[in-house]
């Protein structure tokens, strides 16, 4: 599900954009040109809950085999009214509210990825704060 970690991770890009960061300089994903190592690295904070979405699309039958065509070559491609569907179940995964671990406060989970650019902002920038990954329950 390629299709639906890629909306993450442009979400992942904007927020640390958004925090002042550059998203191509990453700490864990290898620095090569083109590749936003560090929105890979923030997003991998979110692969349970888009891993856990595609799941869900599979197992409530609105993602089937005949939505998946073969490429020539070996890639695989979502056809339309799937993609669709994977983009409303995404929208709608975003506004579920959540409880942040670290801030203990309820917030729809469009805005983690945000909350957590602005705590590794705070973390580059401030030695003494330490930075506390999302780690969902």
């Amino acid at each position: 599900m390629s299709f639906l970690y890629a909306m993450w991770m442009n979400d992942c890009r904007s927020a640390l954009e958004s925090a002042g960061l550059d998203p191509q300089v990453g700490f864990l994903h290898a620095l090569r040109p083109g590749r936003a190592a560090l929105a890979l690295d923030l997003m991998e904070e979110f692969r349970p809950w888009a891993d856990r979405l595609a799941l869900t699309l599979v197992n409530r039958g609105q993602l089937q085999a005949d939505d998946f065509v073969l490429r020539e070559g070996g890639g695989v491609l979502l056809e339309g009214d799937a993609r669709k569907a994977v983009v409303v179940a995404y929208q709608e995964r975003k506004r579920e509210e959540i409880s942040h671990p670290l801030l203990a406060q309820p917030m729809p989970l469009g805005l983690v990825p945000f909350v957590q650019a602005r705590l590794l902002a705070r973390a580059v920038r401030d030695d003494d704060t330490p930075y506390v990954p999302f780690i969902p329950k």
